[in-house]
């Protein structure tokens, strides 16, 4: 019990920075949006799986990176959350400077046709994978809930809940997207979304800076 009181507001804060971070619609939300509404839900859907998946193979790679790293070298842990601190700041910026943007959200539609089920999760899987910004978030991400000392449960814990987390809120989209008029209610929450978001990254990016090693 006394474990858990320990690691879980860091387990938790690593929940909600994932959880504000796929609210932002960036290649993979965007893709997923554009394919329910052009191919209809279960393409969505199959794109959305993919999408989590290579999500959960980013949390496995950095999760395990960063265990063994600290492990060796828990000095590592200052230079990891200095990085990662910058990075969350960094996103806070791009996020408060496109909550004053006119410009709204434009869903991506694949090239190359219809696909199919298989051909859309390895798609979507392919689209996380290469995605530049998906190691830095990751390591910010893992970084607010993982320390020094930490055992192994709680790099467990981070890494399946963000993966279900991942599931749900991409599968959601592939639903909700499916019909266009979700498109434009998002677009309307879009300023207050992105402000949610910079408040949250600008504060996780100072906790990060701020806290002991």
């Amino acid at each position: 019990m006394t474990d858990i009181a320990l690691y879980l507001p860091g387990i938790l804060l690593a929940y909600s920075a994932f959880m504000l971070g796929i609210s932002s619609p960036g290649p993979n939300v965007l893709a997923v949006m554009g394919t329910s509404m052009a191919m209809g839900r279960k393409s969505g859907i199959a794109l959305a799986l993919g999408v989590a998946v290579g999500s959960f193979t980013w949390a496995v790679l950095t999760a395990a990176g960063l265990s063994a790293l600290l492990a060796s070298y828990a000095v590592a842990l200052t230079a990891i959350k200095i990085a990662g601190g910058l990075y969350l700041l960094w996103l806070a910026y791009k996020a408060f400077r496109a909550a004053a943007s006119a410009h709204g959200i434009e869903a991506t539609t694949l090239a190359g046709g219809a696909r199919s089920s298989f051909g859309y999760a390895l798609r979507g899987y392919t689209i996380q994978m290469t995605n530049p910004k998906a190691a830095l978030s990751w390591i910010a991400i893992i970084s607010l809930g993982l320390q020094p000392d930490a055992p192994l449960w709680v790099a467990v814990t981070i890494v399946l809940g963000t993966f279900a987390l991942s599931i749900l809120f991409h599968v959601l989209y592939a639903v909700a997207f499916s019909t266009p008029i979700m498109v434009r209610i998002y677009g309307g929450a879009r300023r207050y979304i992105q402000i949610t978001l910079g408040a949250f990254f600008a504060f996780a990016g100072f906790k990060l800076l701020t806290s002991r090693a």
